[in-house]
């Protein structure tokens, strides 16, 4: 009986866990899909042409003509924002799929290979992450030039190495496993061993990362071209946008702070993405 009684609150726990997983992911899906679907469809949401200017409609405020107002050339901030999800989920996918693969495998061969291939990682992974990642990353666009193009090359210089890092920690960990040691019994070529049995099994801390790295991307991105390194104007782009309204924040605030909203959401919906799937796998 008392075993009973015990073991209900457990029980009510794990709803209660289970709710809170069902919220996050849930949250973090739907603001992926608007984002996507904004990306993909501006021109059905978005009133007018985000580069046409309009000067007879300079700096006007939020209304029902411009629900974002416009900006110091007329143009209809409402339509710039959402036309600037199209290149702000360009430069999340863009920025991240290459080093998020090639540092996967990576990981993965030095893993399960270990001894001296394993040291020199170490050692690069330690020089790598020295530094600050903005830091570097600015480092190399300066002397690679502005663009969204070298600002690809730049984070995929860097940012290979953290997937690499946490890919080998895993594999390290399935090697161990039975599994493992016996298809290396049974004489299977370590190619097979590796992307068959292994990487399958190590892939869950790479993809959560991916979720948020793709947030701090966006992040990046919009900072880069805050500073004039990523996105050029008159590309409609958040951090091109935010550094368009910096002369006027007290004048046309909105010329930045709605740019600035839609970074928080969209970053906020691939962290809450992120946390529902590590989440949803720890209670499995």
């Amino acid at each position: 009986m008392s075993d009973i009684a015990t073991s209900q609150p457990d029980g009510d726990a794990g709803r209660k866990k289970g709710r809170r997983i069902s919220i996050s992911f849930a949250t973090g899906i739907v603001i992926l899909i608007v984002s996507l679907i904004l990306a993909f469809f501006p021109s059905a949401f978005a009133p007018y042409d985000p580069n046409v200017f309009d000067y007879n409609a300079i700096l006007q405020a939020p209304s029902s003509a411009h629900l974002f107002g416009t900006d110091n050339f007329g143009r209809d901030m409402f339509s710039r924002v959402i036309h600037a999800y199209t290149l702000d989920m360009q430069i999340a996918v863009f920025a991240t799929i290459v080093p998020a693969i090639v540092g996967t495998l990576i990981g993965a061969f030095v893993g399960y290979v270990g001894g001296i291939t394993e040291s020199v990682f170490g050692r690069i992974v330690d020089a790598t992450i020295t530094f600050p990642f903005l830091v570097l990353v600015i480092a190399i666009v300066s002397v690679l030039g502005p663009g969204l193009i070298n600002m690809y090359i730049a984070v995929g210089i860097i940012d290979w190495v953290f997937y690499g890092r946490l890919t080998l920690g895993e594999i390290k960990v399935q090697k161990r496993l039975d599994y493992a040691a016996a298809g290396q019994v049974m004489g299977y070529r370590p190619s097979r061993i590796i992307f068959r049995h292994l990487l399958p099994n190590s892939m869950t801390p790479a993809l959560v990362y991916w979720m948020t790295d793709m947030a701090l991307c966006i992040l990046l991105g919009s900072s880069l071209g805050y500073l004039g390194l990523g996105a050029q104007p008159p590309a409609a782009e958040w951090g091109v946008l935010i550094a368009d309204g910096k002369n006027f924040m007290t004048s046309a605030w909105w010329i930045s702070v709605f740019p600035g909203i839609a970074i928080v959401i969209t970053g906020l919906g691939f962290s809450l993405l992120g946390d529902g799937i590590t989440e949803l796998l720890r209670t499995k």
